[in-house]
């Protein structure tokens, strides 16, 4: 990415090593500043490219406002762990439809964050509904349940392990970036992601899903 996107992203990790680690703070505080919104511009254009170090900026820029967010209404703070991780694998795959002309990025991804909140909440609390969708809200929800799946998969892994494939595959940190922030060996990172990959797998097909967090992407 240009200079200015990559001092950036050095300058968010700085304050932001508990994000890099699997782990969240709530915030409610946002960088509103005028050279923030030309970052985030980029860091999403560029993301929409498949820029993996631009979608990180924007994992770490923005992780502990949705978890605070999140947590403020799941009120438990382990479920706004997983629903946390759960909004940014979803982001991987809805990013292309958000258009800066619209809505600011922070606004539009907090409504995507109360989305993926709520469907869990009616997903722990199941209630009958009667509600006749249009073809487009039936899309968005089919697109709402396989993050639900790909999220209830993923919070059936130990800990360590769900935290490496998050790092891997939604952050896009490599072998060693991720061994260095959890203070690991790189062979225990390998072994880590190893089982961790292959037991999401075999969730997610015993679920009759695919695996859409990992296909195509590059194994560690």
């Amino acid at each position: 990415m240009p200079q200015e996107n990559t001092i950036g992203l050095h300058h968010a990790e700085q304050g932001s090593a508990g994000v890099l680690s699997g782990r969240f703070r709530r915030s409610t505080s946002l960088d509103e500043s005028e050279l923030c919104r030309r970052r985030v511009a980029l860091a999403v254009a560029r993301a929409k490219q498949g820029d993996r170090e631009a979608f990180r900026y924007l994992y770490v820029q923005y992780a502990d406002n949705v978890y605070g967010y999140v947590a403020s209404i799941v009120k438990d703070e382990h479920e706004a762990e997983d629903i946390t991780q759960m909004v940014f694998v979803k982001l991987i795959s809805v990013l292309h439809k958000y258009e800066q002309r619209d809505v600011p990025f922070t606004s539009w991804l907090l409504r995507l964050a109360h989305n993926v909140a709520y469907d869990h909440l009616r997903r722990r609390l199941p209630t009958p509904t009667e509600e006749v969708r249009s073809p487009e809200e039936r899309d968005d929800r089919n697109s709402a349940d396989e993050v639900q799946v790909v999220g209830h998969a993923l919070a059936a892994l130990p800990e360590d392990q769900r935290t490496v494939v998050v790092l891997r595959h939604v952050v896009g940190l490599t072998p060693g970036e991720i061994a260095q922030r959890l203070r690991r060996s790189e062979n225990s990172v390998h072994g880590l992601h190893h089982r961790g990959r292959r037991s999401l797998q075999s969730h997610l097909r015993q679920l009759e899903s695919a695996p859409v967090t990992v296909r195509g992407r590059a194994a560690a």
